[in-house]
């Protein structure tokens, strides 16, 4: 590792398994000082202190309340925050017609409404400071949909537009606001789908296969370092296995 983000600051959400949890490994392996926030306090404990990660804080991300009080300890804990990654997600399956209203709120309500409280939380101090750095995780399936995932495409879709739109209000100020789209990765997250879905996608994908979250994470390193996440601006990048190609 090169201490690319030395003595940086981050909050990663959803950082207790998956991509986040592989996004906190490999800041943590780059020099940062890293808290995780989670859901569930056992393996939020459990996955900082396997990524050496300076703590870790509990929230659902759709409360409002509970994000304010967790990023206030994030940031009584770090001194403050550097970097902020959006990788706390949900993803049930379900076709359009036969989706209840809460399944397709709880979907929104964690995976957008999540990052625009986190946001809403962690920004304006970067804006203050006049330096700071958002990831937000969004999928490629935000781009071009997917059966059965019409909550989480649109949810993810949402997250990519709050960003061109987030980036345009605060780039000024020096905080840059970024989204990375993934393919399938092979994550808890995607353990819920079934299985004649993931191998019908795998034939669609020019590599063949899944990614691995720890394919998705040096990404995020790129974004959040300097010269190299210097001049990214509202853009979303694709580690996805060819599955997209804008």
């Amino acid at each position: 590792m090169t201490g690319a983000l030395q003595d940086r600051r981050a909050l990663v959400t959803g950082g207790a398994s998956g991509i986040g949890r592989a996004i906190a490994e490999a800041f943590a392996a780059e020099g940062a000082r890293v808290v995780l926030l989670d859901r569930d306090s056992t393996l939020a404990e459990q996955a900082a202190r396997d990524v050496d990660a300076a703590g870790s804080v509990v929230a659902d991300v759709a409360d409002e309340e509970q994000v304010r009080q967790a990023v206030t300890e994030a940031e009584q804990a770090l001194g403050g925050i550097d970097v902020l990654v959006n990788a706390a997600g949900i993803l049930t399956q379900s076709p359009l017609v036969e989706m209840s209203l809460a399944q397709w709120q709880q979907t929104i309500d964690v995976d957008l409404t999540g990052v625009f409280l986190t946001c809403r939380q962690v920004v304006p101090a970067m804006v203050r400071r006049g330096a700071g750095r958002v990831i937000n995780i969004a999928s490629q399936l935000a781009i071009k949909g997917g059966e059965s995932l019409t909550h989480y495409s649109a949810a993810k879709a949402g997250v990519i537009g709050l960003t061109k739109a987030l980036a345009l209000e605060v780039a000024r100020y020096g905080v840059l606001v970024n989204a990375i789209a993934p393919g399938p990765i092979e994550t808890p997250l995607v353990d819920g789908i079934s299985e004649d879905w993931k191998t019908a996608k795998r034939a669609e994908l020019p590599l063949g296969r899944f990614g691995r979250p720890e394919e998705v994470a040096p990404t995020a390193v790129l974004l959040a370092g300097s010269p190299g996440g210097d001049l990214y601006v509202g853009q979303t990048l694709g580690p996805n296995s060819g599955d997209v190609m804008p």
